[in-house]
């Protein structure tokens, strides 16, 4: 999710077609490219296994607060409650932000290649486990918190979450366990022009189950198996179809900007931010708001940056904004948040690998893909789609993202090329074998049904 928003100073939307010149603004060329990685965790108190309360001497605020003393963190601040740091400056920049469950989040800054996002993650990690060492305080990377019911976990101090969470239950069953029980790692990456952009969102939607199936690693609930791989992704289902998908219209003739642009302006609203207040307005049009005709805000018009706020409370499997983000992997361990980048920019970034990637789906249907989509939270790679489980079609798309990392020829200090960063998935589609079914093995056999193992052995 997205940190509070600067105070809005641009002009207003004057018509449709602003909002569209405003997406393919993102346009870059391909020597511009970047990959930006985020990735959240849950935070736990190390002796009691219970999640982070916002106060208290080993809680949220204390962490961010030991976080901006020690290292090049500058604090970001809602009223009084500090509810974020930015970085200072230097290559490794970005910002971390405060989930609505207190899960922590990096949103790296856009680098070149993904040794430098490994080396993000690597700095990023170090620092929290410097500060949560002192502090008693642990870090989870799975989908679904694995332990916690709703009503214990904490809610964090910011605004649009109380807007959300008041919005949510009118919308779907499990938009509240979406928000404060989930942890996910995602990563965002660039287009050369519209028809660069269509093709990579054809291809990363279609494939996004895949990529669902080969991070899956949310399989626990309320200390119990929940009977999914991808519990994270099953919420998605019955959060807010409204905002949620596979985005079928992708797939038609025309799409381009302003067919995304239609769709954006279908979505219903969450709130408008002003005066560092975030208003609720939930369930209201933004083209009402463009016309200056919200209840909440009479003869108030919408801006660009209003534009830009609406566009990250929609919640595709793939969202489009000035870049692609690919969301459809759970929160995982330490060397899958390399992988899932590693993954995404063979596909993507390579137009070998790319024109591969479209081969494997352009025959797939609308309704295949949403059917493979609703099979993979449970089945993970068993699912199938034209005749091929997921796990056949998954060799041969990790094939093709090799191919492309090595095309790229990023090489490290050590001469070591970005495919090194494969590995984990590499591992995954030759065994058939998932983190989450690893996880669940291990419950049932060497653990004896103690979820408590998952904090001793799988915390960063």
């Amino acid at each position: 999710m997205s940190s509070p928003d600067a105070e809005l100073k641009d002009p207003h939307i004057s018509s449709r077609n602003e909002l569209a010149e405003w997406l393919e603004a993102g346009n870059k060329p391909k020597a511009d490219w970047r990959i930006g990685t985020e990735h959240e965790k849950f935070s736990f108190h190390t002796e009691t296994l219970t999640p982070l309360e916002y106060e208290g001497e080993s809680g949220v605020r204390h962490l961010l607060q030991e976080m901006a003393s020690r290292f090049d963190w500058v604090p970001m601040m809602e009223g009084a409650n500090i509810i974020g740091l930015e970085a200072k400056s230097g290559p490794l920049g970005g910002n971390i932000s405060l989930e609505p469950g207190g899960q922590f989040e990096l949103s790296g800054a856009p680098l070149e290649t993904i040794h430098q996002t490994c080396g993000e993650v690597h700095r990023h990690l170090n620092q929290a486990q410097e500060i949560g060492k002192d502090l008693g305080i642990g870090f989870l990377g799975l989908g679904f918190s694995p332990k916690w019911t709703l009503a214990e976990t904490p809610h964090m101090p910011k605004g649009r979450y109380k807007v959300m969470s008041e919005y949510m239950p009118k919308v779907g069953s499990l938009g509240l366990d979406m928000m404060y029980r989930t942890t996910t790692v995602q990563v965002n990456l660039d287009f050369a022009s519209e028809a660069d952009m269509v093709k990579k969102l054809r291809v990363s939607l279609a494939l996004q189950p895949l990529a669902t199936a080969l991070f899956a690693n949310s399989p626990f609930k309320e200390g119990k198996p929940n009977g999914y791989l991808s519990y994270r992704s099953e919420i998605w289902k019955d959060t807010d179809n409204n905002r949620a998908g596979m985005l079928p219209f992708a797939f038609d003739d025309g799409m381009g900007f302003e067919r995304y642009v239609d769709y954006a302006l279908d979505v219903p609203m969450y709130f408008v931010y002003r005066n560092g207040q975030y208003i609720d307005v939930t369930g209201a049009s933004f083209k009402d708001f463009m016309a200056g005709k919200l209840q909440a805000l009479p003869g108030e018009v919408a801006t660009l940056d209003d534009w830009s706020n609406h566009l990250t409370t929609i919640f595709p499997e793939v969202r489009l904004k000035r870049f692609l983000e690919m969301r459809g992997a759970d929160g995982g361990s330490w060397r899958n948040l390399c992988a899932l980048p590693a993954f995404w920019v063979g596909l993507l970034y390579d137009d070998v690998a790319l024109d591969g990637a479209y081969e494997l789906i352009k025959n797939w249907s609308s309704d295949e893909r949403q059917a493979l989509r609703d099979d993979v939270p449970r089945l993970g790679l068993s699912a199938e789609i034209g005749g091929r489980s997921l796990l056949d079609i998954g060799r041969d798309a990790v094939a093709l993202a090799r191919v492309g990392l090595k095309s790229r020829g990023k090489p490290d200090t050590l001469c070591s090329d970005e495919t090194t960063y494969l590995s984990p998935v590499e591992k995954i589609v030759d065994a058939g074998r998932t983190q989450a079914e690893e996880l669940l093995d291990r419950y049932e056999n060497e653990w004896d049904g103690d979820i408590d193992r998952v904090f001793k052995e799988y915390a960063f």
